[in-house]
């Protein structure tokens, strides 16, 4: 049992914070530009290929590097020469964009790498155990996954509180009006949050893309999982989104490693009949409806505190 709650908890500590690393930019553009960009999981899509792409040509850490600078640019040209252009038509205009962005990277995706998964594997240097719990041994590249991810939150709240720039972008996400009024290109603040926010999601997907399946439908599959830490945390909250994706990220987690059923925890108390609808709630596992849990949440969370954990919009 202890095994189990330290691996499960390692693996949901990971997973919640890839899902802030994709989060984190969306909550971005949304604060500053009231758009969720239904095309942000896109991105991640983007940075798993191109990770791939790159690190065949030239090896992991030159792909960790550039994938991120080339999809983060990618985001802020889109940001500059089409959401700018669409904003003036409001907000349904921007959503119905993004949309059909996220439609156009797949087919390119398709176009460019085909439909099936790539063989994206994990760099030699990190294919070892990096430590034993109890009789499992945890590989260092989810050890790897893990540190950067922290060190990425760690950066991101330092650029935001500690730098000029995080200042900046801080103060245009209330009052761009007075921003703009100081001499700062607020546009161009806008233009390149929304380029990290797009190279943040890209990250996540280098990093998990050698880790889990690369093919081109990870972004539709993710999606709607982003979307749910983003209502769930608040959003325009960043340690919503942060606390959220954490949340998720362990409820997914254990819920997939249990095995636990109304059956088992009452044992012959009660047995209904096989083959009825009551059998069926009576024997489903925990691990069976752990991929609805995060959607049973966010219904929960709607339903009893519309603003998100920590967020001060109205969803």
């Amino acid at each position: 049992m202890a095994e189990l709650i330290i691996i499960s908890t390692l693996n949901g500590v990971l997973y919640g914070l890839l899902l802030f690393l994709m989060a984190s930019g969306l909550t971005l553009i949304f604060s500053m530009m009231g758009v969720l960009n239904f095309a942000h999981a896109s991105f991640y899509m983007l940075g798993a290929f191109l990770g791939y792409q790159i690190s065949q040509w030239a090896g992991f850490v030159p792909a960790l590097i550039l994938a991120p600078l080339i999809a983060g640019g990618l985001g802020a040209l889109i940001e500059r020469f089409g959401l700018r252009t669409v904003h003036k038509h409001g907000h349904v205009a921007e959503l119905l964009f993004t949309f059909g962005l996220a439609f156009i990277i797949e087919e390119i995706v398709q176009m460019i790498w085909g439909k099936l998964a790539m063989d994206y594997r994990i760099p030699s240097w990190l294919d070892f155990p990096a430590f034993t719990v109890y009789a499992t041994n945890y590989p260092a590249y989810k050890t790897f996954m893990l540190v950067f991810s922290i060190l990425i939150f760690i950066g991101l709240i330092l650029l935001l509180t500690r730098t000029r720039a995080g200042l900046i972008i801080q103060a245009s996400l209330t009052h761009p009006n007075m921003v703009g009024m100081l001499g700062h290109n607020v546009p161009r603040v806008f233009m390149m949050v929304f380029g990290l926010g797009t190279a943040l999601a890209a990250i996540a997907g280098v990093i998990a893309g050698a880790a889990f399946v690369t093919q081109s439908n990870m972004a539709a599959l993710l999606g709607p999982i982003l979307f749910v830490v983003v209502v769930v945390g608040g959003l325009g909250s960043l340690w919503g989104a942060f606390v959220a994706s954490l949340l998720i990220g362990l409820l997914q987690t254990f819920a997939i490693a249990s095995d636990w059923s109304l059956s088992k925890f009452f044992g012959s108390a009660f047995s209904p009949t096989r083959g009825t609808l009551l059998f069926d709630i009576w024997t489903v596992t925990i691990a069976q409806i752990g991929p609805i849990l995060p959607y049973l949440l966010l219904v929960l969370v709607l339903i009893f505190r519309p603003t998100g954990l920590f967020g001060t919009r109205d969803t």
